[in-house]
């Protein structure tokens, strides 16, 4: 009796996609190039809200990045099994990832508003979408061959090229247009909606000869409701974040915006005066209130002009208040403004409470507004000064620290006249005087002599600042004959303002540089505390 063969058959191949090969692929790598770009502007809007939330922008980038980079891999080995289904599977994965970025910078603005738990819900949101972000690859090049069989290595090569182009191109997409047009919470949802279609609708339509019908309406079907929830709560948006950030603040917020480099608020209420208090806030940190803020204006600018003032150079400052000060003085004959944020400057000029507190000062036809960064503005900046009046926020952040550090005093000499002054805002010698008096051996360190002093301003408490002027030579601080009559300060004042507590005097601390940034170091700390 003959043997029968009892080989197994090899199991057909799949049906070809429902679109030509070259058509497909062309579909199925624009979608990657899409996911990609989706994938990390998701990445870029948890590190700068982190930024913004919380500061320490160093440590918020690594964290997003460490816990996403790992999440990835985690992501790329769970989608193993997935493979034998790799339309379905897919299709399943961008819609979570869609919903998961898209609600991730919500879901972290609420968690910090109203829970106070803002790292520990980072980490998770990240490690999410780091996840879901790694089991992409793996079922994309199994649906990238089943279009078409390529050796790995050409397969792999094509698949990364379309990624690492998206990347370039979200990477881009998110300072440039997102965050200007959309602003942080709006832009991520609108990023989780192109996922969904870019993830789910090409490759359900590219594929749809592989899925049964009943699964290719489940799949479509979950995609309407990504974008339902993403819709929904586009147009809640504006409504979610007022009441949110107004958690964050205790007086009622009267104006509020993001913008490319930071957050503004303003609020205003009743101070126990009974006059109104207007507050501004740059990423939470309060910059000044209407009650009090003359003393530390008139502390900060008048020791400066005391000697030579024609020409007159602010750098920060953007609140013009600083800058009313300055254009007391009759014989001051221009004055520069130099601040990074062109909304900072907008609102100084049109928003009425900023524009009454500052006089219109930025109408006046002796001044000229420049909106950039300050040390590469300094690099290439012509003309000399007669004073400068350095008014930056603390430097809680990498970018800040830079602006307090050796190299950036160096290049403020190229434009500083004959006999001229310059005074910086240190922050406080009584919460952070590492901090303060780092701002002085800083300042010291890029020859110039310095005269520290400190004084009482209610809202921030005691607050110091260093007068300063090239050579070793100690500047004396006093009052210009003549000054303008001011509320708080006099020459007895400013005689009691350079003598220092005993347990707030000279701290042995390091000058601050652009390789080591000691100064962003003692703010965190030292402010951590409080």
């Amino acid at each position: 009796m003959a043997a029968t063969s009892t080989a197994p058959t090899a199991a057909p191949p799949p049906p070809r996609p429902a679109v030509p090969a070259r058509g497909a692929r062309f579909l199925l790598l624009l979608s990657v190039f899409l996911c990609a770009a989706c994938g990390l502007v998701y990445e870029l809007a948890l590190t700068a809200l982190g930024s913004y939330l919380v500061g320490n922008s160093v440590m918020q980038t690594s964290v997003v990045i460490s816990v996403i980079v790992f999440a990835m891999g985690v992501g790329s080995l769970a989608a193993k099994p997935l493979q034998r289904r790799p339309v379905g599977a897919f299709a399943v994965v961008e819609g979570l990832l869609a919903l998961t970025g898209g609600l991730s910078v919500l879901v972290l603005y609420v968690a910090f508003a109203w829970l106070r738990v803002y790292t520990p819900a980072m980490v998770a949101v990240a490690f999410a979408v780091g996840l879901l972000i790694g089991a992409e690859i793996p079922l994309l090049m199994t649906l990238l061959q089943r279009i078409r069989r390529q050796e790995a290595g050409s397969a792999v090569a094509d698949m990364f090229a379309v990624d690492y182009i998206g990347a370039l191109v979200g990477g881009l997409c998110f300072p440039l247009l997102l965050l200007p047009v959309f602003g942080q919470l709006k832009g991520a949802l609108v990023v989780g909606a192109v996922n969904a279609l870019a993830g789910v609708l090409v490759v359900v339509w590219i594929f749809r000869r592989q899925i049964r019908r009943t699964v290719r309406i489940a799949l479509l079907g979950g995609m309407a409701a990504v974008l339902a929830v993403l819709g929904t709560v586009y147009a809640l948006a504006d409504d979610i974040e007022v009441t949110a950030r107004q958690q964050l603040y205790r007086d009622p917020i009267v104006h509020a915006e993001t913008t490319p480099y930071q957050d503004i608020v303003v609020t205003r209420s009743r101070a126990f005066t009974g006059e109104a208090d207007t507050r501004l806030f740059l990423d939470g940190d309060l910059q000044f209130s209407s009650v009090d803020e003359y003393r530390y204006h008139e502390a900060l600018v008048h020791p400066a002009l005391s000697g030579p003032r024609s020409s007159v150079l602010i750098l920060g400052g953007g609140d013009a208040l600083a800058l009313r000060e300055v254009l007391r003085y009759e014989d001051v004959r221009q004055v520069t403004l130099v601040d990074l944020d062109p909304a900072m400057t907008r609102l100084a000029r049109g928003f009425g409470p900023l524009r009454e507190l500052n006089g219109g000062a930025l109408e006046d036809p002796r001044v000229r507004v420049v909106n950039a960064d300050a040390f590469n503005w300094l690099r290439d900046a012509g003309g000399r000064y007669d004073a400068v009046v350095i008014d930056f926020p603390d430097p809680d952040t990498a970018a800040l620290a830079k602006l307090y550090s050796v190299e950036f005093y160096h290049l403020l000499r190229q434009v500083l006249a004959p006999d001229s002054r310059v005074v910086v805002q240190g922050g406080s010698p009584f919460f952070a005087p590492k901090s303060y008096w780092s701002v002085r051996a800083t300042v010291a360190e890029a020859g110039y002599g310095t005269t520290p002093y400190q004084v009482d301003v209610p809202s921030f408490g005691n607050w110091g600042f260093v007068l300063a002027r090239p050579g070793s030579e100690p500047p004396p601080l006093r009052l210009a004959e003549g000054a303008p009559r001011l509320r708080f300060l006099d020459d007895a004042v400013l005689r009691a303002s350079t003598v220092f507590p005993v347990d707030r005097r000279t701290r042995e601390v390091r000058p601050s540089t652009l390789m080591d940034p000691v100064i962003l170091e003692y703010t965190r700390h030292e402010w951590r505390a409080y």
